[in-house]
């Protein structure tokens, strides 16, 4: 017995012995490899999507039609609609006698359309009728704005079914199929090459499950799409390259939380359609609003009560053994919250309550010591609180105020000041406030433009290195190439939902949009800048790639508020379909039409 537990000893060390010969004559052919063929693949994957969604045309869509007479007609391109004379209303009437926003014209959720008096002079009218706050109105009603005329008309199922065809729909140029191809590829690649670098630690099928995993979700995410006849999948595609460049952080630095994270990236994906979901109607916007903001108030207060702290902020809870970090949920719930309709931008007490909810979550975030949250709350706040009000005072009352609360904090909380007083000397503080920072910018420079291969980098053993400077971790283990198309990734998305804004269908999903665009560039601007000393480190993650599942579950949730501001035909799951559209209306007029006793 002995001797054949000898011999099976014997052959487990001789494999052992060849795997590690294969695994030290494999491990250099396949990191020269990886680090030529990755950053062609990371740039041929981002540029792809870049330019379909750079290139589109942003083509307004009509819903109805106002006449003036003689033949003209003034197209309605959204739901939400100014009329007055100013340069920046929807429906422009440059005539003295009326205000720069004199009415407003708005689609409620039948497919009908109100009109509402903003002006308040007493010379709008419907039918020779006065409006006296709103009123609704039918088809061939007649508007009178200050003396001038103008015809209400649906648009025909011709005309509709005309601009339907005449649109452009994303995809047509640029297959997503074939990106998806590349990006597999990309994720393939960079799973054998981690495989093959962490062969010794035992966690190389961990490695190869969770990308496996990975590239079926994203699979998956496609047919879903196609099957609800949408060809814009971009987004999507930006989404997935970073969060497997997430993926590929863990498997560096922490790869025995891989499957936690690959999870929470399935979670993402199920919340982003969650949410697309909700954002499908406006009816449910407006019921689910206030529901939203007693959430995200709900819980800070929780985080706040039974909180724990880690790296000096109490922002972490602990529920069956998985930290949680619910400041990351509130952002969504933030965002869903604090975007408005254009019927609620008109009464300044709507305006005061999201300034209430915004001082409550700065507040609760600042008494929590994440000030780096707060200052991405705050930033998102101005850029919401100007998009509802139009009015700079009220923005720069707004940072008048953060000024005096940063004062007040740098008194009672001198550490914080300590770290400013660190910003921009990192080096003369190299073993104590810029450590960090001084060992990110090393990593990133001995990283070049290809990098030194995955799990071939130093810096993953400094303390939050996969989650604080995850830039210099990808920069230095992939290169410079792919840590910048990581960069463009974000840049491309957002620009593309500011670019869509002047055609979206609603203000609730331009402010939503922007809102979202604006959180996710100045964290990003954070974390890369704290890290590279070019601002103060604040400890906040870089969307989708830094390591935390809360952080992740969050960017995905927060992509829907991007994607719902994808007017392009057949692009966004988000916005119901003209031809469905249509058919709900069609329905609602046979219900609404007279039973029995008509002829047949």
């Amino acid at each position: 017995m002995d001797s054949v537990l000898a011999f099976i000893d014997s052959i487990d060390a001789f494999l052992a012995g060849l795997g590690d010969s294969l695994s030290d004559l494999i491990l250099p052919i396949g990191t020269m490899v990886s680090r030529i063929v990755l950053p062609i693949l990371a740039v041929l994957v981002v540029v792809r999507c870049g330019l379909s969604l750079i290139r589109s045309k942003s083509e307004p869509e009509t819903w109805a039609w106002l006449g003036l007479g003689d033949g003209v007609r003034l197209p309605v391109n959204h739901w939400e609609n100014i009329i007055g004379r100013g340069k920046g209303a929807d429906i422009a009437l440059p005539m003295p006698e009326i205000s720069r926003t004199h009415a407003a014209l708005i689609r409620n959720e039948e497919g009908g359309w109100q009109l509402i008096d903003i002006a308040h002079k007493g010379n709008l009218l419907v039918n020779e009728e006065p409006v006296e706050g709103r009123r609704e109105l039918q088809e061939g009603d007649v508007i009178s704005v200050a003396g001038s005329e103008l015809v209400l008309a649906e648009i025909t199922a011709e005309e509709d079914e005309q601009q339907r065809a005449t649109r452009t729909v994303p995809g047509k140029h640029i297959r997503p199929s074939r990106t998806l191809i590349l990006l597999s590829a990309f994720i393939i690649v960079m799973a054998c090459q981690l495989a093959l670098a962490q062969s010794e630690t035992g966690h190389s099928f961990t490695i190869l499950g969770a990308f496996a995993l990975l590239l079926v979700i994203m699979w998956a995410t496609w047919l879903i799409s196609r099957s609800l006849r949408r060809t814009g999948f971009e987004i999507e595609t930006m989404a997935f390259f970073l969060s497997s460049l997430g993926l590929a952080v863990i498997a560096s630095g922490a790869p025995s939380e891989l499957m936690k994270q690959t999870a929470c990236i399935g979670v993402g994906v199920v919340g982003f359609f969650v949410l697309g979901w909700i954002l499908r109607d406006m009816k449910r916007i407006k019921i689910l609003r206030w529901p939203a903001a007693g959430a995200a108030l709900a819980l800070l207060a929780w985080v706040l009560i039974f909180g724990e702290s880690i790296y000096g902020a109490k922002n972490w809870v602990e529920i069956f053994d998985y930290s949680l970090q619910p400041s990351e949920l509130v952002k969504v719930l933030f965002i869903f919250a604090g975007a408005a309709t254009l019927d609620r931008l008109f009464a300044r007490r709507n305006l005061y309550s999201f300034i209430i909810l915004s001082a409550a979550i700065v507040g609760a975030l600042a008494l929590m010591s994440d000030f780096g949250t707060a200052l991405i709350f705050f930033a998102t706040y101005l850029v919401i609180a100007y998009l509802r009000s139009g009015d700079l005072a009220t923005v720069a009352l707004s940072v008048a105020g953060a000024v005096g609360a940063v004062v007040l904090v740098l008194t009672v909380k001198p550490y914080i000041a300590e770290r400013f007083a660190t910003w921009g000397h990192a080096w003369e503080f190299a073993a104590t406030g810029g450590f960090q920072q001084t060992r990110a910018m090393s990593a990133l420079a001995s990283g070049g433009f290809l990098g030194m291969g995955g799990g071939e980098g130093w810096l993953k053993t400094i303390p939050a290195a996969d989650t604080d400077l995850v830039f210099a971790f990808v920069a230095e283990e992939w290169g410079l190439i792919i840590a910048g198309t990581a960069l463009a990734a974000l840049v491309i998305v957002a620009l593309f939902a500011v670019k869509c804004a002047g055609n979206a269908r609603s203000s609730y999903f331009v402010i939503a949009a922007c809102g979202t665009a604006t959180l996710l560039l100045f964290q990003t601007m954070l974390n890369v800048g704290g890290s590279l000393d070019l601002l103060p480190l604040t400890g906040v993650t870089f969307p989708f790639v830094s390591n935390g599942g809360t952080s992740m579950v969050a960017c995905w949730c927060l992509l829907a508020f991007l994607k719902a501001a994808d007017t392009r035909q057949n692009a966004s799951f988000a916005l119901k379909q003209r031809s469905w559209i249509k058919k709900q209306q069609q329905k609602s007029a046979a219900k609404a039409a007279p039973q029995g006793g008509g002829a047949q």
